[in-house]
Formats: C-alpha cells, structure tokens, sequence
C-alpha cells in the first residue's frame, strides 16, 4: 500500500502540496487526477523520495521509500521516459537497475519481452521513439515484481495498439494485488482503467472516491434531442433547462429528463426524431468539479499571460 499523510511542499513561498493525505490500496488502480500545476509531479516524486516534504511523511509498504534497501522490489515507478543513457542498450540499462537491486539477471529478459521490446533489447536507447522509451521505463518499473506502482503519464507516445497493451497491464497489475497509482490527462483512458480516484487542486485534495461515484455526484446528466424544430424546441425548454446547440439540427439539455422533453415537445406539437439520454463522462465531472481550481483558462490571453509571468517568476527564486 501507499500512503500519504498530511504532504505539505512548499517553495520558497509557494505552496505547491498543500496537506494531502490519501491512500493507494492494493488489488486497486488508483487515477491522480488534477488540472495542470495542482501538485500531481510534486507529490509523485514525493513519494518516491525525489523531493523533500516540508512536512507530512509518504509511506510504501509502511516505510518510506528511502528505507528499503533494494527499492524497486518495493515500489517501480515510470516519472520521465527519458531518463535513460542514450548510448546503452535497453538491455544494458535493465541490466544496471537489477544489479543495484539485487535482482536476478534473468529477470531483465521477462520485462522486456512482457513490454513488447525483446527485438530491440541491443539497440541504443538514444535510437528509441517517445513510444519505446515509454515501454522501456514500464520494463525497469516492473523489474523487481513490486506490490506497489507508480505511472506518471504512461501513455505518453504509445499507438493505439500500445494504449489498449498498457491499459490490461494496469488492470493486470491489480488485478494480482498489487497497488497501481496511475497519473493521465486522458480521461478516456482513465475512465476504462482506474477504479478508484484521488483529484487535487492547487496542492489540495478534492475527491478521494471510487470512480463510479466520482461521475455520478459530480456530473450533470444530458439528454441529446435532434428533431427539424429545434429552433422552436428550445424557446419552449429554455426557461426551465439549460440548453445548447449541438449540431444544426439538436440540442443538447441538462436538468430535464427525455420524458419532461418529450412530453413538452409533444404539448406543443414539435417533431421529434431522437431523444437520448447522455451517459455522463469522467472529462466531464472532472471538468465540472475542478473549474475553480484551474492555473491557465484558455481564452483568456491577458490573464495566461499573466499567470505564465508569475509562475516563472515563482521558478527563478
């Protein structure tokens, strides 16, 4: 298990963790989600004893990360594919992180094959495309059979062949009972892989739940309505839904159910042809809960400009 108790990271005077406290379960996939800036790469290398807390304490296994003495045994972690020699093989490259960690030579030959890289294990790392460093990273992550994992933006690179591989391998992982944190902007993805959610922004906790639960309270449900009087239709639903424009021919309105519509649609005499409710998504309550805890909002010039000022600035002391 990973745990995380009252994080706090602060630099200089920003506060860029800000008291997290959560848990990563085994048999779980575990998404970390949060807008740009809210803390995710903060903590991440947090728990993997890259950076120093300012306060709080993150555990694996009960100790931290610093504490085990052959470290990939306990925990494997993906934080930057390009972490790796250029000049050596990735064969080479596993090979160094087992001997630092007491793991058996054999293994490195089971990762690679397990990623799909056994036909290129003597080339140069500094050969390999984003794709390829991004299995290879997998590799050392699983070298040492951890109960615990950590991904920090896996599918970064990866063709669709590759994003549906690592999707399994995620589920597998868990599966075995092993505890898998696993940090993406592709909600799409999210939404098929994770069970449960950790969301932060600004440094703070917002949602610690399971998935369907995230969705359900923190989304609005829609219904899809295509019909050649949509003009009409939408004088008539304004006043009591909110509704917006989809297409030329349909709408999309929140706050009612097909039923209400249909039945003002017919009160009215407005033809119909599709009335469908609109199963809610993970990017949408995600971009619902989180609006508030946004960095950057795009259409916005002066207030981007502004922030990208501050932060630099927030970075050069």
């Amino acid at each position: 298990m990973i745990e995380v108790h009252g994080l706090t990271k602060r630099y200089g005077e920003v506060l860029a963790v800000d008291d997290l406290t959560f848990a990563v379960r085994p048999g779980e996939v575990t998404g970390f989600l949060g807008p740009n800036g809210a803390g995710k790469s903060t903590t991440l290398r947090m728990i993997l004893g890259l950076d120093a807390a300012t306060s709080g304490a993150a555990t694996v296994g009960g100790r931290p990360y610093s504490a085990h003495p052959a470290p990939l045994k306990a925990i494997g972690a993906l934080l930057d594919a390009g972490a790796v020699l250029p000049g050596r093989t990735a064969y080479h490259h596993l090979l160094a992180l087992a001997a630092g960690n007491g793991i058996p030579r054999g293994r490195v030959a089971s990762v690679l094959t397990e990623v799909g890289l056994e036909s290129v294990a003597r080339r140069r790392t500094g050969t390999f495309s984003l794709g390829m460093r991004q299995r290879l990273g997998i590799a050392a992550a699983l070298l040492g059979d951890p109960p615990a994992l950590v991904f920090d933006e896996p599918l970064n690179g990866l063709d669709p062949e590759g994003i549906v591989w690592i999707r399994g391998l995620m589920r597998r992982m868990a599966a075995e009972g092993r505890a898998v944190l696993m940090s993406s902007h592709l909600m799409s993805e999210m939404e098929l892989t994770a069970d449960h959610l950790i969301v932060i922004g600004r440094g703070r906790l917002i949602a610690d739940t399971p998935m369907e639960t995230f969705i359900d309270a923190h989304s609005s449900r829609e219904v899809l309505v295509r019909g050649p009087q949509v003009a009409s239709l939408r004088r008539i639903l304004s006043p009591a839904a909110e509704v917006r424009a989809d297409r030329v021919d349909s709408l999309v309105v929140t706050g009612m159910d097909a039923a209400a519509i249909g039945a003002m649609a017919a009160a009215a005499g407005v033809e119909l042809h599709e009335l469908t409710p609109r199963q809610p998504s993970l990017e949408q309550a995600f971009m619902d809960l989180t609006r508030d805890a946004l960095e950057y909002h795009a259409g916005n010039t002066t207030t981007n400009a502004a922030n990208a000022t501050n932060s630099a600035q927030e970075t050069s002391r």
